[in-house]
């Protein structure tokens, strides 16, 4: 409880060290900060948060409960990793003339990356499958 009490002090006094940062900037836009959280506030209550609870919904009545830990886990670094992949997979300011910008191909990079998520959440059922324990070489449990 000690640590939790500390994090929410460090929050609040970063919040306040924000706070006034932004209070004493002479280029504040007081109307356009108001509208951006608004907008944020809006988006996360009507877009996010159905969609985490939704698929939060479907992993609670589909996925067996030993395993819902690593399919959690891995639905939420994909989502994570796809927010911000997305605008560089879509090509957002990706200039015409100059190819060089954004060279790489984001698009198979993030499929490769979900895959290996993907493998990672199977890892542990299969390896529960086995019996057996990482790093366990065959013949070893008789030593």
């Amino acid at each position: 409880m000690r640590a939790r009490g500390a994090l929410v002090v460090a929050g609040i006094l970063i919040m306040g060290y924000a706070a006034a940062g932004a209070l004493t900037d002479p280029d504040l836009a007081p109307a356009g900060v108001l509208l951006f959280l608004a907008g944020v506030l809006i988006g996360h209550d009507i877009i996010v948060m159905p969609a985490v609870l939704a698929v939060g919904a479907v992993i609670a009545r589909y996925v067996p409960s030993r395993r819902r830990p690593a399919v959690i886990a891995a639905t939420v670094s994909a989502a994570a990793l796809i927010f911000v992949a997305l605008p560089l997979v879509l090509g957002f300011g990706r200039p015409a003339d100059n190819p060089s910008a954004l060279p790489s191909p984001y698009g198979r990079n993030l499929a490769v990356v979900l895959l290996v998520i993907a493998a990672g959440a199977a890892v542990p059922p299969l390896r529960r499958a086995t019996g057996r324990k990482s790093f366990e070489r065959p013949g070893d449990e008789a030593r």
